[in-house]
């Protein structure tokens, strides 16, 4: 071979793979952004696009009109590290090992093998990026590529640490966690009826406006008790709420600046309800019925209300398909739903399932829910033991006022019934959606009850669900012991 036959190889070749390269980026390019913005702990009762009048969320409100609003938008599990697990993960944390809390003496801890949304997305070529609330373990199994620190309290401060992977060259995936409006250190207040901070601070945040509110005009949820104590809760919850309405209208001011708004997915979620009892850590609807806003900018509909029935199990593969990644479908326990989030009520989406197990070690109390059409199955497991209180919910000024009065109702609802729960809750949410009306030992909903329970076993079976055991003590279906 002579040298001029060498040298027209080699530039062939350099041609060959430099024509390779572009073809990577232009693919690449093909991709859209993606954002998942979520909050902690927050319910669909302190937003102005799901009908609250009085607090203050004009950037969140915006994203509702330019995208889509799912009415019907269910987290799995009430707790914050569990119901991170199963956004990240597309399975329920009864498959996955993850209970419950990672940090501290709870420990729990998703199985090494586990192949989440992070990392599904790097392997295709994006810039996976996370900021502010992570909560979920090991990282191997959640790893992203960057780690960015801000205080997550002030979400102005922690959208300015974004800049660099907005303007990635690759396409990317921003994981944008807050704290707010998760209840502040210290948990019990001194005196007893002083309402939690939910992260407020009197001097405020840098580059924050400190909204504040007038216990007197919240908005008091139905399951709660119209009280002093949580009114003034609530106005705290609130003004949290309003910070992180402007670290994300500061998150879509860049990315608009950046030119690639049109080429980037936003989802707002929360990983469950609002932090006072009756809704975090319960199955309950203020529990678990959570917002969720996306705006796709490939759709050209814009201010659609969803009332699909989705979970959180199906984000996974849902971001997935939208990121143009293939996957096996078997791999997740949800499903895409990207094909109706412009569709007010599509066909084939009226079942959710629940899974909720632990949130502190010390609070063992499995719940497994179907919600089918309007109806709603609840299974207390372990019904025989006090329903377990969250060492912050415990300490709130909104239970202490209660609890110290020797009340008889928490809101509605009896303290006692509260605290001591039936084997089965059966409720028709059509004309019922406070859930106070028990039907599962009503003969006339015996046929509907046996129904649900044939699904919640389905569910369970398909779900690989430990404690399917409890429906027959069958030792079987405990496997052989060995962890293969």
């Amino acid at each position: 071979m002579s040298f001029k036959t060498l040298l027209i190889i080699l530039a062939l070749t350099s041609f060959s793979c430099s024509n390779k390269k572009k073809e990577v980026i232009t693919a690449q390019s093909d991709k859209p952004n993606i954002i998942l913005f979520v909050s902690d702990d927050h319910g669909i009762d302190a937003l102005g696009a799901y009908g609250n009048s009085i607090i203050k969320t004009p950037n969140l409100d915006k994203l509702a009109a330019e995208g889509t609003k799912f009415n019907n938008a269910y987290c799995t599990s009430a707790s914050c590290a569990a119901s991170r697990s199963v956004i990240l993960s597309g399975q329920f944390g009864h498959a996955t090992g993850s209970y419950g809390h990672v940090h501290d003496y709870h420990h729990f801890s998703t199985y090494d093998d586990v192949k989440t949304l992070p990392v599904l997305l790097e392997n295709a070529g994006y810039e996976t990026a996370r900021i502010g609330k992570y909560h979920v373990a090991p990282e191997k199994v959640y790893h992203f590529n960057t780690v960015l620190e801000a205080d997550p309290r002030n979400t102005v401060e922690m959208a300015k640490k974004c800049d660099a992977v907005l303007k990635s060259e690759k396409p990317f995936f921003l994981y944008f966690c807050t704290d707010d409006p998760h209840r502040g250190q210290p948990f019990t207040p001194d005196p007893w009826d002083a309402p939690n901070s939910f992260g407020n601070k009197k001097e405020g945040y840098k580059d924050v406006e400190t909204v504040t509110y007038n216990p007197e005009d919240v908005l008091v949820p139905n399951f709660l008790p119209d009280t002093k104590q949580s009114r003034e809760e609530i106005a705290q919850y609130y003004e949290s709420i309003s910070r992180i309405d402007q670290g994300f209208g500061k998150l879509m001011n860049m990315l608009q600046e950046t030119g690639k708004a049109e080429n980037t997915i936003v989802f707002y979620i929360s990983d469950n309800g609002m932090a006072f009892p009756g809704a975090k850590t319960t199955v309950h609807e203020p529990g678990i019925k959570l917002p969720c806003i996306i705006k796709d900018p490939t759709n050209n509909s814009k201010g659609i209300t969803s009332n699909a029935l989705i979970s959180w199990v199906d984000l996974t593969p849902t971001i997935l398909d939208m990121a143009k990644v293939d996957f096996e479908a078997g791999a997740f326990h949800g499903k895409s739903f990207k094909n109706i989030v412009n569709e007010t009520n599509p066909e084939g989406w009226n079942e959710i399932y629940a899974s909720h197990t632990f949130h502190e070690i010390t609070m063992y109390y499995p719940m497994r829910v179907v919600r089918s059409d309007n109806y709603k199955l609840i299974w207390n497991i372990a019904y025989q033991l006090e329903y377990p209180f969250a060492s912050d919910l415990w300490a709130a000024s909104t239970w202490q006022g209660v609890y110290r009065q020797k009340e008889e109702y928490f809101g509605p609802k009896k303290v006692q019934d509260y605290l001591f729960r039936p084997e089965f809750e059966l409720y028709d949410l059509s004309k019922d959606p406070n859930e106070l009306n028990n039907l599962a030992n009503h003969k006339t909903f015996e046929l509907v009850l046996e129904s649900m329970k044939t699904k919640m076993k389905s569910f369970q079976t398909k779900t690989s669900d430990p404690w399917n055991i409890m429906w027959s003590h069958d030792a079987s279906l405990q496997g052989s012991g060995v962890n293969l």
